[in-house]
């Protein structure tokens, strides 16, 4: 299969049907908006068609403009608006309507005063100039925060016609890189190291020196749409070139010589000055429904992607053969010969998991505990199933920003009725009578954790200024939200709970708890738990470094073909390694394994934390104590959303197993 064959996330971007234009009707019913939107926008349905200032007409436009978003470094968690740094402002500043998601991803897109004309090339052309003089102290703030961004190695994100703007280089191994952002600038050590783009030009030879890229070269690719109307154009790359020139008259500009040096310990005046080029250039060969491929141009991880399946099948086929051998073999051969014993002198002398069919069924320690997990965990895992599904058919593809965390969150604010309705049922199932308690604690705490941890984060990143800062009126909506929707959902869910019929014992559960032999030291519940999250950690841990790179290193994720399947084989290999310890714990003669069923497959989260630890120290950059505060809190939300749903896929495949084998027993 090639790799654009299997590349559903992206090709199925080419739908056109109605489902998109219900789906935000039904968003803004619910009025999950953070702003009035005037568009909806799903690639191949809502192009922009272009064409010359001479032909303009209201099917087609000529003026073209940029839109900047936040700038964020590899070296830092801290994102910052454009218009924090002092380079030129657009006089309107026309903002976009930004959705939930982009609100909480820190996605804070403006207008910029770049601006032309569509087909027309332009050569150096003057956007603004900025003075520095060290003696005003305003001045002096904005250029050591722009030394710091340089320092930092921030990246510009730029938007055209709702493209990233990416940039190209050349490689030592011949190959070329693309990133869908460019850096501010670049600095060489005061030792004479080069950092970062530094690399590029020779000419960045100066120690303790920082360069300034306040040039850019931008080409615009366009594609005829018709052969009949030559006039129409639609975009479909954009690729943009930075560089650094001294500009020694603003009022002759060759945008040619020496770079813009910034030396580390300036004392004087210091005027920078902003200029563009801009050329177009026509390709017959990508449609626009397809320009969204240029952009994977360097992300060959197709190979990688492969490769992570086979493992993962691997994986899932030797435990099927684990659990086949078990069930069919093993698990038939035992059932067949209790049934057929004559006696209960027979059944005396025997030994293994029938013996403790008296006691299997006894609730649990802490079922309050259990059955709040077990209800987030429901919650969780179905918002994850649905959001992976649309992101698998194209209906949160990268190109409507915030779409994916925006219809997450939507989601579980929904699925509060399943939360509560599991949770309560199985505190009934547990013997519980405060279905009260049960409700308050299956509403609040898990999402208590999440909002207190976010809460703490967002007071840092107020402190810092940054982007990703959530204003106080968007908390005050979350909270709403949890409060208004999710919180009546659940008390419905968990009120009915309550009402139904708890789920029956198949057997009868004894008055005195029966006595647990001596466990060899694999046998006991410690050993299990740590095992069973090995097996489907090691299906996941490919797709966890490229997840951890979209989040962290700021790459754009497409695969969502390749992370759909993934996660359906993490759902089976955490019910079979759950199901397979199980059965070994009771053939031991151990029946406390409602905890150990949840705790089995849910210690995939505690490697899913060490693995982010390693990632953390080996692959980032970031640096400051500031940013790995952030990045250890956030991190720890997904451990806990981790937790919750692999743990409830565990328990609930071990529950049916544990009820299907006990109830084809004849028990006396």
């Amino acid at each position: 299969m090639s790799t654009r064959g299997f590349r559903v996330g992206t090709n199925v971007w080419r739908l056109r049907s109605a489902i998109p234009r219900l789906l935000l009707g039904l968003g803004l019913l619910l009025g999950l908006q953070a702003a009035p939107c005037a568009a909806f926008y799903l690639p191949g349905l809502a192009p922009v068609n272009f064409c010359e200032a001479d032909r303009e007409t209201a099917s087609c436009k000529s003026s073209i403009a940029i839109f900047v978003n936040r700038l964020d470094s590899v070296e830092s968690v801290l994102s910052y608006e454009y218009n924090i740094f002092d380079f030129c402002q657009d006089s309107e500043k026309k903002s976009p309507s930004e959705n939930l998601g982009q609100v909480l991803f820190g996605e804070r897109i403006t207008s910029s005063p770049y601006k032309f004309s569509f087909n027309k090339t332009e050569t150096c052309i003057k956007v603004c100039v900025k003075s520095y003089d060290t003696a005003n102290e305003d001045q002096e703030k904005k250029l050591a925060f722009l030394k710091k961004g340089i320092r930092l190695n921030y990246q510009h994100h730029w938007i055209i016609d709702n493209m990233p703007v990416i940039w190209c280089r050349d490689m030592e191994d011949g190959q070329k890189y693309c990133t869908p952002g460019f850096p501010i600038g670049c600095f060489i050590t005061e030792s004479g190291i080069s950092k970062d783009a530094c690399i590029i030009n020779s000419e960045f030879n100066k120690n303790n020196t920082f360069y300034l890229f306040n040039h850019v070269d931008i080409t615009l690719t366009y594609h005829r749409e018709s052969e009949t109307n030559v006039g129409i154009a639609r975009l479909v790359t954009a690729r943009l070139d930075p560089k650094s020139y001294k500009h020694s008259d603003e009022n002759h500009l060759t945008c040619d010589g020496p770079p813009m040096e910034i030396p580390g310990e300036y004392t004087d005046k210091l005027n920078v000055t902003y200029t563009y080029s801009v050329k177009f250039e026509e390709n017959k060969n990508v449609k626009w429904a397809s320009r969204w491929d240029y952009i994977l141009e360097s992300m060959s991880h197709t190979n990688i992607q492969w490769f992570s399946i086979m493992n993962s099948l691997v994986i899932v086929l030797f435990l099927s053969g684990m659990v086949a051998m078990v069930i069919l073999r093993t698990l038939h051969r035992d059932i067949i010969r209790y049934n057929q014993m004559s006696s209960s002198e027979e059944a005396q002398d025997d030994f293994g998991w029938k013996l403790v069919h008296g006691d299997v069924f006894r609730p649990p320690r802490c079922p309050m505990l259990l059955s709040v997990f077990l209800g987030q965990g429901t919650q969780v895992l179905i918002m994850t199933f649905i959001t992976l599904f649309l992101a698998c058919l194209g209906f949160l593809s990268a190109s409507k920003r915030g779409a994916l965390m925006t219809c997450a969150v939507v989601l579980w604010v929904l699925l509060g009725t399943p939360a509560g309705y599991v949770s309560a049922k199985m505190y009934k199932t547990f013997k519980g009578v405060n279905w009260k308690t049960n409700f308050l604690l299956t509403a609040l705490l898990c999402p208590g954790i999440v909002v207190i941890d976010l809460f703490t984060m967002n007071i840092i990143l107020w402190v810092e200024r940054s982007s990703s800062a959530i204003s106080f009126g968007t908390l005050i909506s979350i909270l709403a939200m949890w409060f208004g929707i999710s919180v009546p959902l659940t008390f419905f869910g968990a009120y009915f709970g309550s009402k139904k019929k708890q789920f029956g014992s198949p057997v009868h559960i004894n008055q005195i708890p029966r006595h647990i032999p001596r466990r060899a030291f694999f046998t006991k519940p410690l050993f299990g738990v740590v095992i069973g999250g090995v097996l489907p950690f090691g299906c996941i841990f490919i797709q966890l470094f490229f997840i951890l790179n979209s989040i962290w290193s700021h790459q754009i994720y497409f695969m969502f073909g390749f992370l759909f399947l993934v996660f359906i084989i993490l759902l089976i290999t955490c019910s079979e390694a759950t199901v397979l310890l199980c059965y070994f714990h009771l053939c031991a003669e151990d029946y406390h394994w409602w905890w150990r069923a949840f705790l089995t497959s849910s210690f995939t989260a505690v490697y899913f934390f060490m693995y982010a630890v390693y990632y953390f120290f080996t692959k980032l950059q970031i640096t400051g104590i500031t940013s790995t505060i952030l990045y250890f809190g956030y991190t720890m939300i997904m451990v806990l959303i981790f937790f919750l749903f692999t743990g409830t896929i565990g328990f609930f495949s071990c529950f049916w197993f544990v009820t299907k084998i006990y109830s084809v027993l004849k028990v006396d």
